[in-house]
């Protein structure tokens, strides 16, 4: 049973920093490619971050050089550090993994750049 629990959200002040954190279980993590993707009231879900299990990483436009994805395969967690925070950055934000054609959610953690 595959499950992915997203943690780190919260409100924080635009110019702020946030890490966020998504645990998965039931996969051969170091196997998968691993993204986070954020959904905004109103908005489609969107590709914020991507990264392979080689660890090459892929970012949107609206994220590059403020956001990092990393991956721990010891503890089968996947990581967005995200750095000077913009009120646009609010959103829900989700990590996925594709296994076998599938994809598979967290049930997302809430974002708020807020002064």
């Amino acid at each position: 049973q595959v499950q992915l629990v997203e943690s780190g959200g919260g409100l924080v002040q635009p110019g702020g920093s946030l890490r966020l954190s998504c645990a998965t279980t039931g996969i051969i993590f170091r196997l998968n490619a691993m993204g986070w993707y954020r959904q905004a009231p109103g908005k489609q879900r969107e590709l914020v971050a991507f990264i392979t299990r080689l660890g090459s990483t892929n970012y949107a436009d609206s994220v590059k050089d403020r956001f990092t994805i990393s991956r721990d395969n010891a503890k089968n967690t996947v990581y967005l550090q995200m750095n000077s925070l913009k009120p646009e950055d609010t959103a829900v934000y989700y990590c996925n993994v594709r296994v076998v054609s599938k994809d598979y959610w967290g049930q997302g953690t809430q974002v708020i750049v807020s002064s």
